[in-house]
């Protein structure tokens, strides 16, 4: 017990002798900053961290720099050797981005958060929201706003238009439709693919298709049909033994077909018929008949008047049936009968001398006066074998004195002018001779 007394009074005397040797030592104001803390150090140690010669190292807390020296040290003069502030740290002023902007929380402090936006028609490339971080920049990537959204295009809807009468295309219109950027609104290029409006557009479906740009080379694109009808009323037929010649496509509406037979036929029924509104046809149905040679009539000039515009005539004239020349010719023209057929050519016979003469057509035999009429009205020769070719239109084409073979005949009635009409519509057809 004796023993602890004396230490506490030694220790008492330790703390009285040192409170006497600092009583005259300078002394410094505690060190506060704000938003840091200072970390001391006494040249004696102990308790006292503000005597003279004490150091004091000064830190920032996190998001905060030191503004003035690191280090203070308790001067003579009872005042540290600096000011130290430590003043929140501060990232660089972002940059509006061209088409947008952005909304910070605290400016541009440490700890702040930013976040883009974006003009209407942009869209953003790049991080949205930025924070401001400890070493005094953004987080993330600086944004951008580019034009990435395509520009808009409204196309008419379907266009449906029925041709005319006697026309196979329908003549459309519609308004040009117009783009719409979302972004400048400034379209660079407009182009279309198909017929422009107001064209003559044909049977059936056609694509039109617009395609629009901005400046940002988004392109926009609609599209839509153009629908041509021609009402028809179903394709005619030529008549056995006959010829169809139709305007247009041949059964559209309004379309007109004429008929025609071949030479030694007779057209019954309608001679043209035209498609209708109602898709039906007017008239009657065509149809060719054999032609009825009317050998009875009192004059020669009657009697060709059957064959005007329908038959060629090769009139051979004989003074007897057993002339050599005659003969000779119906023994060449017997194996040619198709190629006579083919160019609508009717065989007449005169044979005899006045009174004892006679003609016959095919199997038709012809009264004497009527055979002696055609001799006179053509001047053919009555005692000497000759040949007349007669045209469709009753015109005297060429005269021979002699035979003529099937090819020399041929040769020259497809050199006429018509034929080579007939010629045409016999291949269309498909008519030729073995």
């Amino acid at each position: 017990m004796r023993s602890h007394s004396v230490c506490f009074a030694l220790l008492l005397a330790v703390g009285a002798r040192f409170n006497l040797a600092y009583q005259d030592t300078p002394w410094c104001s505690p060190i506060k900053v704000k938003y840091g803390y200072a970390s001391c150090r006494s040249p004696h140690g102990g308790y006292y961290k503000n005597v003279l010669g004490t150091k004091c190292d000064i830190r920032c807390q996190k998001g905060y720099e030191l503004h003035g020296p690191q280090q203070l040290i308790c001067q003579s003069n009872k005042r540290w050797s600096g000011k130290v502030l430590c003043k929140q740290k501060r990232c660089p002023t972002l940059s509006m981005p061209p088409n947008g902007g952005f909304k910070c929380l605290d400016g541009a402090y440490f700890n702040s958060r930013c976040e883009y936006y974006c003009s209407p028609g942009y869209q953003l490339k790049g991080d949205r929201i930025v924070q401001c971080m400890d070493n005094k920049f953004w987080s993330g990537k600086p944004a951008s706003c580019v034009d990435m959204e395509p520009p808009r295009i409204q196309c008419p809807s379907v266009k449906e238009k029925t041709a005319e009468p006697n026309k196979l295309t329908a003549r459309v219109f519609w308004d040009t439709p117009e783009g719409r950027d979302t972004a400048d609104g400034i379209l660079t290029d407009v182009i279309l693919k198909g017929l422009p409006p107001g064209s003559h557009f044909s049977e059936g479906d056609h694509k039109i298709q617009y395609t629009v740009f901005d400046r940002a080379e988004n392109k926009g694109t609609c599209k839509f049909l153009v629908k041509v009808k021609v009402r028809r009323c179903g394709k005619l037929n030529a008549p056995e033994n006959g010829y169809i010649k139709c305007s247009g496509d041949g059964d559209n509406y309004g379309a007109t077909c004429e008929f025609s037979c071949i030479g030694g036929y007779d057209l019954q029924g309608s001679p043209a018929r035209v498609c209708q509104f109602n898709l039906g046809w007017s008239g009657t149905e065509p149809s060719c008949t054999p032609m009825n040679i009317n050998v009875g009539v009192r004059t020669a000039a009657a009697l060709l008047d059957q064959f005007y515009e329908k038959r060629r005539l090769l009139i051979i004239s004989t003074p007897t049936a057993a002339n050599f020349f005659y003969r000779l010719q119906l023994g060449m023209l017997q194996p040619a009968q198709c190629g006579l057929d083919l160019r609508h050519i009717t065989v007449i016979e005169l044979v005899g001398v006045f009174p004892a003469q006679l003609g016959r057509i095919g199997l038709k035999l012809m009264p004497p006066a009527l055979a002696l009429q055609l001799r006179l009205l053509l001047r053919i020769p009555h005692h000497n074998f000759s040949m007349v070719v007669v045209d469709k239109h009753g015109v005297d084409k060429e005269r021979y004195p002699f035979p003529a073979t099937p090819a020399e005949l041929f040769t020259l009635i497809d050199s006429f002018p018509l034929r080579k009409d007939e010629m045409k519509l016999q291949a269309e057809g498909g008519q030729s001779c073995p």
